[in-house]
């Protein structure tokens, strides 16, 4: 049998078992399904949809190009691309993720960027924002806004290694060495590409607006679907000991590190969906610093569930999803060693006597309570969004069936 009839017959076998196992577990599908819903409905859609329509709207206003002309001498000598993944990687750190892939694939499809660039470029701005790692890690999990400094920084130090690290793909077959984007330099010549593109794009205000609220929608309804499956592929995974089985193998590794055995099973559930592998990794009889190095794994390799999304944002366009794979596990491994580097400077709970950086715990405290408030009242804003994106549906059929007859 050669590697394809392998691979074939795994997929089918893979398929088949989960298709079997929800039919016989039901009930456990259901509550699975709802648990995923709940999390994306609550957190993940008002989390993303302002971002993704603003990034929409500035990409129409030629903001993009403006940005471009600037970070060039910054994002070209450091990572390789061109000044306008300046844009997307601020955008996917204060995002997060899969925002980074999202807006790397319009770049690419506008041609501002070429297909080794686009892997460049996708591999580190997929990040976890600040309110996820604040609110729901540090605040919500852990209830230690201590641990958000931690993690936050082993994160981002980890993700620009990466980039740089990545400058290097595929400089053999690298198909421009200078930016045929963005010539000149300056505010004026800054300006002067934002107003061409601007003009190029074209469209009214009305129109752009309903158009970001559409593409963004759609997009984060395909996010939505992906996080209900790898929820519901997560319990078949317990129902079917899948998961235990995976955490005595992975038991052996960590005895050769000194890790405790009890954070095995969050690290193999975090692998597949980052929420539940941090949920019970700080539930874990565990010292902090191993459960931080833990959980800055998880967040920076993004579990199955992430990388699944990011595939399929990727799959109408030439950007291998390789690249960003590997850039993953090297993020992964990264954040876990700064982590336990940078952990005795910057994790200090509140104590009578002041510690240093007391003052950086109690803002990063007040930001995660701000934060935990707004997803209290998050489905709001969800709801409303729909309701938007529905109204606009329903305006462009009525136009465009007004102007077939």
């Amino acid at each position: 049998m050669n590697k394809a009839h392998l691979k074939s017959f795994l997929l089918a076998a893979s398929a088949i078992i989960i298709a079997f196992s929800i039919i016989i577990y039901p009930k456990d599908t259901y509550m699975a399904s709802v648990t995923g819903l709940k999390m994306w409905w609550d957190v993940v859609f008002p989390s993303l949809m302002p971002f993704f329509i603003l990034s929409e709207v500035l990409m129409g206003f030629g903001v993009v190009h403006l940005i471009g002309v600037i970070f060039e001498p910054l994002m070209r000598p450091l990572f390789r691309v061109p000044g306008s993944g300046g844009f997307v990687w601020a955008m996917g750190i204060s995002s997060g993720f899969p925002a980074g892939a999202k807006l790397t694939a319009r770049l690419w499809h506008q041609k501002q960027i070429t297909t080794i660039e686009a892997e460049r470029l996708v591999s580190f701005t997929n990040c976890s924002n600040p309110l996820f790692m604040f609110s729901a890690i540090a605040v919500g999990f852990f209830h230690n806004a201590a641990l958000g400094i931690v993690l936050a920084v082993s994160h981002y130090i980890g993700n620009f290694v990466v980039g740089l690290i990545m400058r290097f793909h595929g400089w053999k077959k690298d198909e421009r060495t200078q930016n045929d984007i963005y010539r000149g330099k300056g505010l004026k010549n800054a300006f002067k590409h934002m107003h061409e593109a601007r003009l190029a794009d074209n469209r009214p205000i009305g129109q752009l607006l309903g158009d970001a609220v559409q593409q963004s929608t759609k997009t984060l309804l395909m996010i939505g679907g992906f996080i209900i499956l790898f929820s519901v592929l997560s319990r078949m995974m317990d129902l079917l000991h899948v998961a235990d089985l995976l955490s005595k193998l992975m038991n052996y590794i960590f005895l050769l590190f000194s890790l405790s055995e009890t954070l095995s099973l969050p690290l193999i559930k975090g692998i597949f969906e980052i929420t539940l592998g941090s949920n019970l990794t700080s539930l874990a009889q565990s010292s902090v610093l191993q459960q931080a190095a833990i959980t800055s794994f998880i967040l920076a390799f993004s579990g199955f569930s992430v990388q699944a999304q990011v595939a399929s944002i990727l799959a109408d366009t030439d950007i291998k999803f390789k690249p960003f794979f590997i850039a993953r596990i090297m993020h992964g491994f990264l954040s876990a060693i700064i982590c336990v580097l940078v952990f005795p400077y910057l994790y200090h709970v509140k104590s009578g006597a002041a510690p240093a950086f007391a003052f950086i715990t109690e803002k990063s405290e007040d930001f995660g309570n701000y934060g935990m408030a707004a997803l209290a009242h998050s489905h709001y804003v969800t709801l409303g969004f729909l309701l938007l994106s529905i109204f606009i549906w329903h305006r462009k059929l009525i136009k465009k069936n007004s102007l077939r007859y």
